[in-house]
């Protein structure tokens, strides 16, 4: 499949036959609750949501409750993932419910890579360094990072509510290799965040490229899932309409 233009997308689209299942992942420092301006506009198109709630423990932790969420599903489904989560939807992507992926200014690494290569492969983000671990190897953003990089086009109360509710991700999951990339053989979208202070927009196109993926590009922060709830919709139901088409054909 080749890469298609880049592209804003907008406003949600009605729902086509062919995928109704969408399984959301949501990333580092966040729970299933951080879809929750999503799934109402996925839902009311006429889509079964499940947003998984990953532990953020380690990878193979995180690829194991994925997994356990693709199984419930009763069909073909589009995996979604966010940051973070794009790491575990590379691995639990070859489940064989999934027809398509679908990555938000993810992580996208390939067979046998980390977290903390892929991060590497591109430019640094804007953002400063914001994470920090505590005593028992676990990482959080300083409300300061919250604030100025990761959240900057949230309301303040959106980034106190963020700050206070944060989850945790353990350090040593930024080191655990994929086994393997599901990209490599399932169809793929990206959306590009084009103001993410954490990780670089060149780099996102960078990992886009690699996967032959249909790129799209949307304003706002790394954490557009929450900023720019209506282009984060309409983007996974395109892809859903394009991966039913593509998992028929």
């Amino acid at each position: 499949m080749a890469p298609a233009s880049p592209s804003t997308t907008t406003s949600p689209l009605p729902t086509v036959p062919g995928i109704k299942n969408i399984v959301l992942v949501h990333g580092a420092l966040a729970d299933g609750s951080s879809w929750a301006k999503i799934i109402p506009l996925l839902q009311a198109s006429g889509y079964h949501v499940t947003a998984v709630q990953n532990p953020l423990t380690s990878l193979a932790d995180d690829v194991a409750s994925t997994t356990r969420a693709l199984a419930r599903q009763d069909g073909p489904v589009l995996l979604v993932g966010h940051s973070w989560a794009g790491m575990v939807i590379t691995e639990a992507g070859d489940h064989p419910q999934v027809a398509g992926l679908a990555y938000i200014a993810a992580y996208v690494p390939d067979a046998g890579q980390a977290m903390g290569e892929v991060a590497q492969q591109g430019p640094a983000p804007a953002g400063g360094q914001n994470m920090r671990p505590d005593a028992a190897g676990f990482l959080t953003s300083t409300p300061e990072g919250v604030v100025a990089d990761l959240g900057f086009d949230l309301t303040p109360t959106e980034q106190q509510v963020f700050i206070a509710t944060q989850q945790p991700l353990a350090a040593a999951a930024t080191m655990e290799k994929v086994r393997v990339a599901a990209w490599q053989t399932k169809p793929s979208w990206y959306l590009i965040a084009r103001d993410d202070r954490t990780i670089n927009p060149e780099l996102q196109r960078a990992m886009a490229d690699k996967i032959n993926a249909e790129t799209h590009l949307a304003p706002g922060s790394h954490l557009l899932v929450l900023s720019q709830p209506e282009a984060v919709a309409a983007f996974i139901q395109e892809a859903a309409q394009k991966a039913g088409a593509q998992h028929k054909s």
